[in-house]
């Protein structure tokens, strides 16, 4: 299986990025094939003008970031809460590519915020983009209140009560992404 999880905060002190490296390190460790960790920060897309329909309109330095995204068997958005909503970077990193990337494949949805809300009304939202994107969405979400008291800035889990939640979401999501890797 081939999972990719994107981290969607564009904030140099990303506090959420704790939670995409938290998954990070626990889906490598449950052996479940390939993760790889896209951290939007890193990739730099401008403002969207275009999707990627074609492979001739993608950019040279981005091909490699196409081909991830096409070949993932599903992807867990992680995503901090901006007044009510999930990361504006995040809507313009995935209008980038085309539908047919995501089609019918599994999405995660992974939310924080430093509040007691834990990023809940950006997970609700977040279930609308993955509609429109034509995603099976996993039904069990990690949504984390005061995720900075949570995860460390390397990802590791301050909060050994919350560990289940994790284990809760990585379940649901792994079943689901192998159910459609498999048809």
């Amino acid at each position: 299986m081939n999972i990719v999880i994107i981290s969607g905060s564009p904030r140099d002190q990303s506090v959420s990025q704790r939670i995409a490296l938290h998954l990070l390190d626990r889906l490598d460790r449950a052996g479940v094939g390939q993760v790889q960790l896209i951290d939007i920060r890193k990739e730099g897309l401008p403002p969207i003008q275009a999707v990627w329909n074609k492979d001739e309109q993608v950019p040279e330095e981005k091909r490699i970031l196409v081909q991830t995204m096409d070949q993932a068997d599903g992807f867990i958005l992680v995503s901090p809460e901006y007044n009510g909503g999930y990361s504006p970077a995040m809507k313009n990193f995935l209008d980038h590519f085309p539908k047919r990337i995501y089609r019918r494949k599994a999405m995660g949805i992974a939310t924080g915020s430093t509040g007691a809300l834990g990023g809940m009304r950006a997970s609700q939202q977040m279930q609308l983009l993955g509609l429109g994107l034509s995603t099976l969405i996993s039904p069990r979400m990690l949504i984390t209140p005061h995720m900075d008291q949570k995860f460390d800035e390397a990802g590791q889990l301050l909060e050994s009560s919350f560990d289940r939640q994790v284990d809760g979401f990585v379940s649901e999501f792994l079943w689901l992404a192998g159910q459609l890797s498999t048809s």
